[in-house]
């Protein structure tokens, strides 16, 4: 059973299938990123269109777009799906069936650096509700938020966040060069121009710090500097730069045991963007489950191993619900 459009019964999951490949522009991303064959995305969108007697989509040469009817459906499509998640925590709730496990998803500088502590005072205090941990990308924690996988996400704001997620900032996290100590101190001026002359080891593109980096170039009107290689791992990341690979923007905290050990230097990053917010995301629901809702008020004390040097404090941006 599912929702009525057009006098049809459309099932949610064709509503999911839709949205995703709206996002990505991509049958083959989509059927990645959902564990499906290819042809399984591409025959839920042939019956969605059947059910609602128009085309979604056409092809061109920068991927699949919508077409009027597919920008019509969008929205209304996100608003079922956020109905029927929030029907069901609802029913759950009023049933007294709700589950007593969390699903927390980080980025793995944070779940390395700063969440052992916090989750663990969290459920010392909570010893009823069971945490899972799960580290992976930001793009990937931000669709475990939409499609239900996750409960709540640990990572850094790179921008406007959707209006369906609520989020609270909870440190300012600073960002640092990281160079082989030698290097680092033969280093006579930290500018712009002289980091573009460096050889640098770089996270992927889309993640927070290549974002900043790229950007504090481009800003500057300074061709950036070579990019030796590309590592999704920060702990990699340093280890490489104490190599002599090259040198590398990262945040403090992921290295901060490297530094005290004087396998690598720091020297101040010289953008105009010098430190990342870390933000709690969780997506924002008329009813939110009873572990969730516990985890979000505790976050106000709990977050006290996540302030940063500067003593910023933890503050909601958002309201709970």
């Amino acid at each position: 059973m599912g929702p009525w459009l057009g006098g049809r019964r459309v099932h949610p999951r064709l509503l999911k299938t839709f949205l995703a490949v709206a996002k990505s522009q991509n049958v083959t991303r989509v059927a990645e990123q959902v564990h499906l064959a290819q042809s399984t995305v591409s025959d839920q969108i042939q019956v969605l269109e059947a059910e609602l007697g128009a085309e979604l989509f056409i092809r061109t040469r920068q991927g699949l777009l919508l077409t009027q009817a597919g920008e019509a459906l969008k929205s209304y499509a996100e608003d079922i799906l956020a109905l029927v998640d929030e029907a069901h925590a609802a029913v759950e709730t009023a049933a007294a069936h709700v589950g007593k496990s969390l699903i927390i998803g980080a980025l793995e500088t944070i779940g390395a650096a700063r969440l052992p502590q916090w989750l663990g005072n969290f459920q010392n205090r909570q010893p009823d509700v069971n945490v899972h941990l799960k580290i992976a990308g930001s793009n990937e924690l931000i669709q475990g938020l939409e499609n239900g996988a996750l409960h709540a996400v640990f990572c850094f704001e790179k921008g406007p966040i959707d209006g369906r997620l609520a989020h609270r900032v909870i440190s300012s996290e600073p960002l640092v060069l990281i160079m082989p100590s030698k290097e680092a101190s033969q280093a006579l001026t930290v500018d712009l121009e002289s980091i573009a002359t460096l050889r640098f080891i770089a996270t992927e593109r889309g993640c927070i710090y290549r974002h900043m980096m790229d950007n504090a170039f481009a800003k500057a009107g300074i061709r950036p500097p070579t990019i030796a290689a590309e590592v999704g791992s920060i702990a990699a990341i340093g280890r490489l730069v104490a190599a002599g690979v090259g040198s590398a923007l990262v945040p403090r905290l992921a290295v901060e045991d490297m530094l005290d050990r004087g396998n690598i230097a720091e020297l101040p990053w010289p953008g105009t963007s010098n430190t990342a917010s870390l933000v709690l995301i969780w997506r924002r629901r008329r009813v939110l489950s009873p572990p969730l809702r516990r985890f979000l008020v505790a976050a106000e004390e709990l977050a006290t191993p996540f302030r940063s040097g500067d003593g910023l404090p933890l503050h909601a941006e958002q309201s709970l619900l």
